[in-house]
Formats: structure tokens, C-alpha cells, sequence
């Protein structure tokens, strides 16, 4: 059949999302949000959820009237927007708290293994890992346990593994108001192990380094102190 010019372009373009989902690419570093992403409350978008979640289920021949699915559709929309995608919504960023540098404290700060379970955006499949990350305090130093819900906060929302840790990496720089900082993440994805070319061994390391961290030196003694090398 011939192709006319639009149904080739729709053609080109189905394939060339396609690419970009398997090559596991991204766009931008902020995650692509609508205008009237938060126009709906968390009530709203869950009953939208269900509903076509359970339109997915049935189209796939399941029978929701067995007790053991009638709920899912239900289940899944609240966890998408109460658990695993919270971080989309700005209101829900963890209140950071910065404190004086009282000790003049002026070496390496790091942080390692710090857990993180998120999903990829190109699948809707997990990826999970340890974020590691490092800062040299100029003015100001944050609790340790705000690391943790920075790096939670970027999880919780579809996310390609290079944006997350561009991301953290910006956060942290305008709390602490330093440009020294290093993100180092590593992690295993699901949409490699259980699709694709299903290879459950690999992991994927990504890193944003800034300021001193960009000097030899200064990164060869944070890979030391990980023991990453």
C-alpha cells in the first residue's frame, strides 16, 4: 500500500520514540511535565487512574469480577500517585534545612549507599541502586538524613537514570549554594534484565561532577574513599 506523507511522518516518528525508549535516551534534564499537571488533586487522578487502568486489564482478557483483580485497578492507581510518583508534585519536596559551618569544617562530605527504587520512564519498569554523593561545605553543611530525601524525592517519579543524577546534583548545589558537588549513582534496571536483551547481571553507573570535584585530584580521592576504584 502506499504511504501517503503524514502516515510516513506518524511512521517515522512511532519509530523513532521507539529508539529512544530502548536506547534508553532522554530529553532534558527537567522531567516532562504538562501545564495542567496539578490542576487535579491526588482523589481525581486516582480515579481516572483506576478507571483506564482497569480498561488495561480487561483489554488484556483478564476477569475482574475474580476477587483476586477486582481491586488492582484501584490499588495501582493509589499507589502511582500516593507512592511511587509522588516526587512529581513540587509541593511534596523535602523541606531542607542548612546549617553554619560552625567547625569550619572544609574536607570531603560523603554520603554512600544511599538505597533508591524509582521506575523508568520509558517502560514504566523499575530501576533501583545506591546513590553515593559528596560536597565540600563552603557556608553552610545539611543534616545527613536530607541527602537521603533528596535523592528519594527524584526517585519518585519516572526517571532515566543520567536526568536523576543531573538533578540531584542541582538541588544540592542551590541548597548548599557551592558548586562543589559529586553525584555517583549505580544501578540495575529491570527494562534490561526482564525485557529487551534480558541481561540480569550489567549495572549502569552515572556521575555529575562540579567544582573541585572536576579536578583530578579531588575526584580520585572521593573514588578512594568509595572504594570505587
Amino acid at each position: 500500500m502506499k504511504q501517503t506523507g503524514i502516515t510516513q511522518n506518524l511512521m517515522d516518528n512511532h519509530k523513532h520514540t521507539e529508539e529512544i525508549g530502548d536506547e534508553h535516551l532522554y530529553s532534558q534534564t527537567n522531567t516532562p511535565l504538562r501545564e495542567d499537571a496539578f490542576e487535579k488533586n491526588d482523589d481525581e487522578k486516582i480515579a481516572i487512574i483506576e478507571n483506564h487502568f482497569r480498561i488495561i486489564m480487561e483489554t488484556l482478557g483478564l476477569d475482574l469480577n475474580d476477587d483476586s483483580l477486582n481491586g488492582t485497578p484501584k490499588r495501582v492507581a493509589k499507589m502511582y500517585v500516593k507512592e511511587t510518583f509522588w516526587g512529581l508534585n513540587p509541593e511534596n519536596k523535602p523541606l531542607v534545612s542548612h546549617f553554619k559551618n560552625k567547625f569550619k569544617y572544609s574536607e570531603m562530605l560523603i554520603e554512600k549507599d544511599i538505597n533508591f527504587y524509582t521506575n523508568c520512564e520509558h517502560h514504566f519498569v523499575p530501576f533501583f541502586g545506591k546513590a553515593h554523593i559528596a560536597y565540600i561545605p563552603n557556608g553552610k553543611v545539611i543534616g545527613l538524613s536530607k541527602l537521603n530525601r533528596i535523592v528519594e524525592y527524584f526517585a519518585k517519579r519516572p526517571q532515566v537514570q543520567e536526568r536523576m543524577t543531573m538533578q540531584i546534583s542541582e538541588e544540592l548545589k542551590k541548597i548548599l549554594e557551592t558548586e562543589n558537588v559529586a553525584v555517583i549513582i549505580n544501578a540495575k534496571h529491570l527494562c534490561v534484565a526482564s525485557r529487551g536483551i534480558r541481561d540480569d547481571s550489567s549495572q549502569t553507573t552515572t556521575s555529575e561532577y562540579s567544582g573541585k570535584f572536576e579536578e583530578e585530584n579531588t575526584r580520585l580521592e572521593l573514588h578512594r574513599l568509595l572504594a570505587l576504584n
